[in-house]
């Protein structure tokens, strides 16, 4: 009898780790998924800095000859 409870504690050790093992192995497959999508995600921010960076200096540059008010925008007529 203390042969059988051995045996089924055996088995049954030996499914949770198996369950754990497939649960690891889930567990750093998506760990490597994610990983990639943030190094996708970070290329895109940096390009989005860079981007902002070069608008940003265009705004600036488009400024330099000086302050335009709104009238200097109106037409003749007015």
């Amino acid at each position: 009898m203390k042969t059988e409870v051995d045996e089924a504690e055996v088995q049954a050790l030996e499914e949770r780790v198996t369950r754990l093992e497939e649960k690891s192995a889930f567990s750093e497959d998506l760990l490597e998924q994610l990983n990639e999508v943030i190094v996708r995600q970070q290329g895109q921010i940096d390009l989005l800095v860079r981007e902002v960076t070069r608008l940003k200096q265009q705004a600036v540059a488009s400024e330099a000859p000086g302050f335009r008010s709104l009238r200097d925008e109106l037409p003749p007529h007015y």
